[in-house]
């Protein structure tokens, strides 16, 4: 029996020292236990995974929920078996592929027909994919993750101002910490693709563009924050090697989901900043599943948030909209103009 204990302690103690380290991980679940009954909040890319788990806890809370999605039918599904769980007839699928500058539009235009925004969770997004283009020719991680709610959000920022206060919560991860921005080459088409460095700028952009929005909100009573919500078991993941290889899916899944949390315990650091009485007027912050950390130092180059953001605008076709709005006044204001001309004329007349 004795040479039974060495062989025994050593994996009784590597699988506690495993449950230790994964508590650590997860961070536990949201502390508050705040209601947002008449609150409508918008998640993007709610049909699984974390996305999900959110909009999951959420409609427990009394929200109003849309859930953005890709794929319509596992989108229908997913609210289906929501509304099914939480007995909250109040959520609702809509079309967003991300990935179309055109979707994003006529996503937000139906969202702008809603009484009031209340909160918006940038969670959708692509993992280690291949070298693929979005619809309007963007790298497709630095497209769907970072491109396409920067344009979904400044789309509804009016809203998001009118129904404050509000918050805006963007999924960013861990690897922005060695992530850079190639401003000269920001969808890959001059250096050799790298899909894992492409992630990794994805997310940096993420925390680069919620700090510069919370600059830009100031007085609004629209916040904004970024989070990386832990390691979290969802399909996010399977662009990667360990779902590309069979040894490492047969061999080292059992070990790695050890390591890992939930769908379910994965949104509670965005049900956190969603809800929590405590987080009100709280903005520009990066959170490590609860815990507010500083982010690595590339993201808090204020220059390159602000460049970011300039060319970003460009990209979207935001910076020309707003060119074309300054030398294209409103048929009000230009009503407005003519009667002060016509005024004017008459005095000196």
């Amino acid at each position: 029996m004795s040479r039974y204990i060495l062989p025994v302690s050593f994996f009784g103690t590597v699988f506690g020292g495993a449950v230790l380290l994964k508590n650590h991980i997860t961070g536990g679940r949201c502390p508050s236990k705040a209601n947002i009954k008449g609150k409508t909040v918008v998640i993007t890319g709610a049909n699984t995974g974390i996305g999900k788990g959110t909009a999951l806890e959420l409609a427990k809370r009394g929200g109003r929920i849309i859930m953005g999605c890709r794929d319509m039918e596992k989108c229908e599904a997913a609210a289906k078996e929501i509304r099914g769980n939480t007995l909250n007839p109040h959520v609702y699928a809509l079309q967003l592929d991300l990935a179309s500058v055109k979707s994003i539009r006529e996503f937000a235009e139906r969202i702008k027909q809603e009484e009031h925004v209340d909160i918006l969770i940038n969670n959708a997004g692509v993992m280690r994919c291949p070298a693929w283009k979005t619809e309007d020719g963007f790298d497709m991680q630095f497209g769907v993750n970072h491109l396409g709610h920067f344009l979904l959000t400044n789309l509804l920022l009016d809203k998001l101002k009118e129904s404050a206060p509000s918050r805006v919560i963007s999924l960013a991860s861990l690897a922005h910490i060695v992530g850079k921005i190639d401003f000269e080459d920001l969808n890959w088409e001059k250096k050799k693709f790298d899909t894992k460095q492409a992630y990794c700028q994805s997310k940096l952009a993420n925390v680069l563009f919620t700090r510069e929005l919370a600059k830009r909100l100031q007085g609004t009573g629209v916040t904004a924050n970024a989070l990386h919500p832990g390691v979290v078991a969802t399909e996010l993941g399977r662009h990667t090697g360990m779902h590309q290889s069979r040894f490492s899916s047969t061999m080292l899944s059992p070990f790695f989901s050890l390591l890992v949390k939930s769908p379910e315990l994965g949104a509670q650091p965005i049900v956190y900043l969603a809800v929590a009485e405590e987080m009100e007027g709280v903005t520009g912050r990066y959170y490590d599943v609860l815990t507010e950390k500083e982010p690595a130092p590339q993201a808090l180059d204020d220059e390159a948030a602000r460049r970011l953001w300039d060319i970003s605008s460009r990209l979207v076709g935001l910076e020309e909209e707003a060119q074309s709005s300054k030398s294209n006044p409103p048929a009000e204001d230009q009503s407005k103009a003519a009667q002060t001309q016509s005024a004017q004329t008459h005095r000196q007349s």
